[in-house]
């Protein structure tokens, strides 16, 4: 069966169970702070499982887009080095909330696999939790004696609690769980060792492909265990594992899932790969098998995060696909010898293999194609810079250590990876291949100091739920008040190395919004007969609304008045609703390929994030700010519909954003003709705008523009610090009639002025060339000076070559200090270079120190600028030394 019919055939069989087919919830997930990513299929359905919300259904299946690169569950260094651990993977999977259990669940999960798909009994075990003592939980007897129906009991292996009990993080609901594995290994091998010695030992080809989980208990923070209120079914199953059991293969790579990936890479690059039916292979095969396998695995990670709106950054979710990414460009780097941007061409691959079930891909793959392509582009050039700094540090370090052992410092290891992005394997292959070493403790000690301080920085301990009031109360009533009478239902401490301690709050009927779509929470008090309490922050985890504060109520049973900040939610309002104008706008000017990639809507003004491949021009832009404008002055009142259908919504042309999940029923937001899916708050009336302005529009990546903008009050606020500017220029010109005109000859008089005065300092240089030709002293035969002089920097880069035209064996250092700024420049004859291994760009660096700078350039010629002029005798002083 190929793969899309092995999916199909999942999600038929559950539903003819009774279950209902929903989609996968996009890869990065915007409302759990918990995750970076969806890790596992159960993942969007927590607030279920924890009793948050209500399902649409009790009994649902899917195939849920998941990604294991951070956190808990990271298998990222494992992915290319075996056929079986990938970052982005499907996980098909069957729920039940509160409705059927075990009885039902293991007798499905074996019809599917024996009937269904008809795959060899002999082949499979199953696994069941042992029990656990020292937690008061039980041996699986009721899965035990559900396994004995189907299988001897020789195959029914007892599994510990780190085997077969799950747990979706330190805390939350969990369960004991019973696997299925096969053994996929040549009937010989299956002779000679038995498959159930194999079980759980990572054997490449004994592999688990289907996990029950029984989420029955609850953890709670200080690590017991308490019964869930209700029982309920996880059951997941790795689709490429199971791709691989039912194509007949040993190695997922060889599935009809990654072999169009492959081939792509192997027309590229010329190389071949080998799959893992292919014995005795190279230690160079074995090399390429690697790389090409972490590149079609890391394409579909980055590729579909891209697609669900998650760009590289340098920051959280962005910098871990970032990474994904550079990783993949690494290993074509190294070990295919691809030096051009190559990975970018997979996607359209990508998109016609999943783009039937998954239409984001395809809908975004022009999207996903330029990001990709401009990001490899960009490290390509990391390499590039890194590999020029690789060779300046070693051609330092010859001579200045001994022969026998040319080892490099971590710290400077350390540096080229941590500032530079340069990757650790690739500079020890480098160092290797020109005879160096270098200190690996080192080079970990410092990545375990910034991996301490990452973790300080971000660790979270959480108390478990107090709760006051019984059953799910809580509701949002914000988008009719701003002021509501209220019970605490819930409370939390949370203590973080980062903020501290803070209290979280659910309140039964909260009017304070969620930070969501965008838009920052409110902030505002909770008001008792006896006291304030100061809300600092909402947000929305799990489907419950946080409100954070410093310190709780000394009577958490009393009635409180909850006042959202009207004067901060006014303005985000506007700034809210200007941005939807403005996606209108956009599309209207730049074309209907427009679309949203991001928000920031704050009280002070709002950042929008859309797709456009090119700079937005000056015209373009007025052009946009007149809609908006436009827009505001025809006063156009809010028409908000609370609970649509969303077919019916985008029927209508509601603009719906990809990466956010939606429900059946939506709410959407019309301002005349812009009309979008929407959950934030906005003005009644376009007219409360005031007026729209923007104030800064670049690129964010490739095909990703940003545009911030501003709104109300802080545009009256603009406006007024400009013609104050132009009021203080006017004063500095002597009140000229015509501003403009004046600025105009004042620049046309600098121009001239500047020429004149590059002619003066490039005859200064030759009168002063004579004079320092006469102070240069001779030191172990090379002719050398070190002084300060009157020029500016690129005088004195002049007056280096007008004395390196004098004749052989010059080393020279000169400083300037124009305007109190310290400069540094070294000029080294090509002939000491290549002889006596002197390096100008190392000069400078050393040298820097003495002025609080550095710098560098090419062997011969250097620059290095700093802060502190009064180092530079000192400076001038120590430049001696490199020559005696």
């Amino acid at each position: 069966m190929k793969s899309q019919d092995i999916r199909k055939a999942y999600l038929q069989f559950f539903e003819s169970k009774g279950h209902l087919i929903v989609p996968s919830a996009p890869i990065v997930l915007k409302d759990d702070p918990t995750l970076m990513f969806n890790n596992s299929g159960m993942a969007q359905f927590k607030e279920y499982f924890l009793g948050n919300a209500t399902p649409k259904s009790p009994r649902i299946t899917d195939t849920q887009k998941c990604l294991r690169v951070s956190g808990k569950h990271n298998d990222l260094e494992d992915v290319g080095f075996d056929t079986y651990h990938h970052t982005m993977f499907e996980m098909l999977g069957n729920w039940s909330f509160g409705d059927y259990f075990k009885k039902e669940a293991l007798p499905w999960a074996w019809e599917f696999l024996t009937e269904v798909l008809k795959l060899d009994k002999d082949r499979l075990y199953v696994s069941v939790f042992e029990g656990n003592e020292a937690e008061n939980v039980p041996f699986d007897q009721e899965a035990f004696d559900i396994w004995k129906q189907f299988v001897s009991e020789d195959r029914i292996i007892l599994g510990n609690k780190k085997d077969n009990f799950w747990e979706m993080g330190d805390q939350g609901p969990c369960g004991p769980c019973s696997e299925i594995h096969i053994d996929l290994r040549t009937d010989e091998e299956r002779a000679a060792v038995s498959g159930r010695s194999l079980v759980n030992a990572d054997h490449p080809q004994v592999v688990e492909i289907w996990n029950n989980v029984f989420m029955e208990f609850n953890r709670k923070a200080d690590g017991s265990l308490e019964k869930l209120p209700a029982q309920h079914v996880d059951t997941g199953m790795g689709f490429e594992r199971l791709c691989m059991a039912m194509q007949g293969v040993t190695s997922n790579y060889d599935t009809d899932v990654f072999t169009p990936l492959i081939q792509k890479v192997e027309q590229i690059t010329g190389l071949k790969y080998t799959s893992n039916e292919v014995k005795n292979i190279s230690e160079e095969q074995n090399k390429t098998n690697i790389a090409i396998r972490v590149i079609v695995d890391h394409v579909r990670a980055v590729a579909f995060a891209i697609a669900d709106g998650q760009l590289p950054s340098n920051t959280g979710a962005g910098y871990v696909i970032r990474r994904i990414l550079r990783r993949a460009i690494r290993y074509g780097f190294t070990f295919l010898n691809t030096k051009e941007a190559f990975i970018y061409e997979l996607v359209a691959v990508l998109a016609n293999q999943m783009g039937e079930f998954f239409p984001e891909i395809k809908k975004q793959q022009t999207l996903v194609t330029n990001v990709i392509r401009e990001e490899e582009a960009s490290f390509l050039r990391t390499l590039d810079q890194g590999l020029v700094l690789l060779k300046d540090l070693m051609l330092a370090h010859t001579g200045q250590i001994s022969k026998e052992k040319l080892e490099i410092g971590g710290d400077y290891i350390f540096k080229l990876y941590d500032t530079f992005g340069f990757p650790e394997d690739l500079t020890a292959l480098i160092l290797k291949e020109n005879g160096f070493t270098y200190d690996k403790n080192g080079f970990n000690e410092e990545l375990q100091k910034q991996k301490s301080r990452s973790r300080a920085a971000s660790e979270v301990s959480t108390d478990d739920w107090k709760i006051l009031v019984e059953g799910n109360t809580e509701s949002f009533v914000g988008y009719d008040q701003v002021e509501n009478e209220v019970k605490i239902t819930r409370i939390r401490k949370v203590d973080s190395k980062k903020d501290g301690v803070l209290y979280q709050i659910v309140l039964d009927a909260t009017p304070f919004y969620p930070e969501g779509g965008g838009q920052v929470g409110d902030k505002g008090t909770l008001v008792s007969a006896n006291e304030t309490i100061e809300i600092i922050d909402t947000k929305k985890e799990n489907n419950l609304i946080l409100h954070f504060a410093k310190k709780l109520p000394e009577n958490v049973n009393a009635s409180f008045i909850a006042k959202v900040n009207t004067d901060l939610r006014a303005d985000s309002s506007k700034n809210h609703s200007a941005t939807h104008l403005m996606h209108q706008a956009l599309r209207s000017v730049l074309g209907t390929h427009v679309e949203q990639k991001g928000s920031l809507v704050n009280p002070n003004n709002l950042r929008f994030d859309f797709s456009h491949f090119s700079k937005v021009t000056d015209e373009e832009l007025q052009q946009v700010e007149a809609f908006v404008n436009a827009r505001i002055q025809e006063q156009l009142p809010l028409i908000e519909r609370r609970s649509i259908p969303i077919k019916q919504a985008l029927d209508e042309g509601a603009m719906a954003l990809f990466g956010e999940k939606y429900g059946d029923n939506v709410r959407a937001i019309k301002f005349g003709e812009s009309m979008e899916l929407c959950g934030g708050i906005h003005v009644n009336n376009t007219a409360d705008i005031w007026y729209f302005k923007i104030v800064s529009e670049g690129a964010v990546a490739a095909g990703i523009r940003r545009i911030e903008a501003i709104t109300g009050d802080a545009v009256k606020a603009f406006f007024a610090s400009q013609e104050n500017t132009l009021n203080e220029v006017k004063i500095a010109l002597k009140n000229p009639q015509d501003v403009l005109k004046a600025t105009l000859s004042l620049q046309d008089e600098n121009t001239k002025l500047k020429k004149q005065l590059e002619v003066l300092l490039k005859e200064k240089a030759k009168n002063m060339k004579a004079e320092l030709a006469k102070e240069l002293q001779e030191v172990n035969g090379i002719q050398f000076l070190a002084k300060q002089v009157d020029l500016n920097p690129e005088g004195a880069k002049d007056l280096a070559y007008e004395l390196g035209n004098l004749g052989q064996n010059l080393f020279l250092v000169l400083a300037t200090a124009e305007e109190g700024k310290p400069m540094l420049t070294c000029y080294i004859s090509k002939e000491l270079v290549a002889d006596k291994n002197l390096n100008a760009g190392q000069v400078v660096r050393d040298l820097g120190k003495f002025i609080q700078g550095g710098g560098g350039g090419q062997p011969f010629f250097a620059t290095a600028g700093g802060k502190n002029a009064a180092g530079i005798p000192e400076a001038l002083a120590k430049a001696i030394d490199f020559v005696k």
